[in-house]
């Protein structure tokens, strides 16, 4: 599209990847079938955060921008995805290998303690209390995988038909995700309100446009909400303040321009500053993943080791 070819025509080239000629053809029947691009792409299954922001090309009309938005946006979603699996794949990895050392120490070692310090009450009960420790530990990890499992599970399943202001208030009550979440949902409302802006067209026009939308549910919920006050006659700004997956700064951005254009280009560059502030909270989160587990794991073989040495101590001391 970048050197002149109309999006059908663009799509015809991309066929030429024999990787690609499947999907391509595909979202070419479906654009022929009157299909949106959204709609054609989410037929074949493409991620939503890009089916969700292709949904506003229906009104800005600008199809290569926001396609090349989707593609930096996706670049970085592949990047940390990259960096997290990197950065777990080491201590997984201990994981397991901790998981088989603590079977094979309760199972073969500390049974053999137990039967070489028979005679002794305190080494006896020092390995009891060592064996019931690791089964307490085991039967605790699973109930918890279990219950996550579940938990995991019972989400996706009814999420969609649990009230928003419900939604809303599950996240609040998870401080991380609730950030996340609220710095997601101010970008992506920053982004799609300065791009309709250059269309020409009014805050009430785009909240509408806004709230028709079903692909992400908490920008349609808040753009109603919105729209609703607007036409009792309440300003922009002091409703933005109250609602809670909104960052305070936008309801400061509404107030200060009353000039369209101002208004557009405060937009974009707050967009570009909160999408560099989630990138880098994101990126310092997983730098935290490593230590934190290497410091559980460490108090974990220190139990270890304390469990293996306190009979030969308990042993010593009876002589």
């Amino acid at each position: 599209m970048k050197n002149g070819y109309p999006l059908v025509d663009a799509l015809e080239i991309i066929k030429w990847d024999s990787q690609l000629e499947q999907i391509s053809a595909a979202v070419i029947n479906s654009l022929k079938s009157s299909d949106t691009l959204d709609e054609a792409l989410e037929k074949e299954r493409f991620n939503s955060t890009i089916t969700s922001y292709l949904y506003f090309v229906r009104a800005n009309g600008d199809i290569q921008l926001s396609i090349a938005k989707c593609i930096l946006m996706y670049e970085q979603r592949i990047y940390f995805m990259k960096k997290l699996q990197d950065t777990t794949r080491y201590p997984a990895i201990l994981f397991i290998i901790f998981v088989a050392m603590l079977y094979l120490v309760k199972q073969l070692v500390l049974p053999s303690f137990a039967d070489i310090f028979l005679l002794s009450n305190g080494t006896t009960s020092a390995v009891t209390l060592a064996v019931s420790f690791i089964d307490f530990f085991g039967i605790l990890a699973a109930i918890l995988i279990f219950l996550f499992i579940i938990l995991v599970l019972t989400w996706q399943l009814y999420k969609r038909n649990f009230p928003i202001e419900n939604r809303i208030s599950v996240y609040r009550l998870i401080p991380i995700y609730y950030k996340y979440k609220r710095m997601q949902t101010s970008q992506l409302f920053a982004s799609h309100v300065s791009s309709l802006l250059k269309t020409g067209m009014s805050i009430k026009e785009i909240l509408h446009i806004m709230a028709d939308q079903r692909k992400q549910p908490i920008l349609s919920y808040y753009a109603t909400l919105l729209e609703s006050e607007l036409s009792r006659g309440f300003f922009i700004n002091n409703l933005l303040a109250e609602l809670p997956m909104f960052d305070k700064q936008l309801s400061v951005i509404f107030h200060r321009n009353t000039d369209v254009e101002a208004l557009e280009k405060d937009l974009v560059v707050y967009t570009e500053l909160i999408t560099d502030e989630m990138h880098r909270r994101i990126a310092k989160l997983i730098t935290w993943i490593q230590p934190i587990f290497f410091i559980v794991l460490a108090g974990f073989i220190v139990f270890i080791y304390a469990a293996l040495m306190w009979p030969m101590f308990e042993l010593i001391n009876t002589i």
